[in-house]
């Protein structure tokens, strides 16, 4: 997903956000789903800059949840990446729970290399998102949503029970399931 976004030229996330970003969340699939009452479901992964050196962290899990009311019906499965643009929200995102636009400030992010990354919304949020849903890359708002550590999915991949701050802010090794993912995030923006 990742790398399909960042190979398709002026539709990428831009570069200077990326560079700028301390973390990175992908949720791989998202459902949203409605019929009166809505629904979003995703689990993923999240991945900050190494506080020592160069390179990201080893992958934490998340799951996103969250819920909307009124007059909807249908369904839908989206590919999220959300950036968090500084260490403020990289600690919120470290907690046991937090939610979109209540307890972090987030704006769908800019799409393209010269989209101005500029903008009142970007310059003032801590998380940016993005989906791609059917081929179509854009900005999207996930207000609402809940993100909550993945207590399975750490112990599936780790082998025991584990917090994602001590695997993001710690020197836990990266799996080899998730090399490749690591490796396109230095590729993009492994700053030196």
């Amino acid at each position: 997903m990742f790398e399909e976004v960042m190979g398709t030229k002026d539709k990428e996330i831009p570069q200077d956000l990326l560079d700028k970003a301390s973390c990175a969340v992908f949720v791989p699939g998202l459902k949203k789903g409605a019929f009166v009452f809505g629904a979003k479901y995703g689990r993923g992964f999240v991945s900050c800059r190494k506080k020592e050196g160069p390179g990201w962290s080893a992958p934490g899990a998340i799951r996103v949840e969250g819920g909307s009311f009124g007059l909807q019906i249908g369904g839908s499965e989206t590919d999220v990446i959300m950036l968090v643009m500084n260490d403020k929200g990289a600690s919120r995102l470290m907690s046991s729970k937090f939610t979109l636009g209540g307890d972090a400030s987030a704006a769908a992010g800019p799409v393209g290399r010269t989209a101005s990354a500029e903008t009142d919304a970007t310059m003032r949020a801590e998380i940016l998102t993005w989906s791609r849903a059917r081929g179509v890359f854009a900005g999207i708002s996930l207000q609402g949503a809940t993100l909550r550590p993945d207590k399975d999915a750490i112990k599936g991949i780790y082998g025991k029970e584990m917090e994602n701050k001590d695997i993001v802010f710690g020197s836990v090794e990266t799996p080899a399931a998730a090399g490749k993912l690591i490796g396109l995030l230095n590729k993009f923006s492994g700053r030196k």
